[in-house]
């Protein structure tokens, strides 16, 4: 089966253009010159659409593991 959806690819597709052509922008509102940063933009953007996507790598629930280890070791 599938890890992504058409429309997911076709985002990204489309952000990998807008940086090619030097209009895509990151959160910030600098211009975007990562390959790797235009495609997680363009994953980002199909996921707000409700596209099929895998969740991102750094999920709530590792994060919150981590902040537990932290917290535990400075007591």
């Amino acid at each position: 089966m599938a890890k992504y959806g058409k429309s997911a690819s076709k985002n990204v597709e489309s952000a990998m253009r807008r940086k090619k052509k030097g209009t895509l922008k990151s959160g910030s509102g600098r211009k975007v010159k990562s390959r790797k940063q235009a495609i997680a933009i363009g994953l980002s953007e199909a996921r707000a659409k409700g596209g099929k996507v895998p969740a991102r790598k750094g999920s709530r629930k590792s994060s919150r593991k981590t902040s537990r280890k932290r917290a535990t070791k400075k007591r």
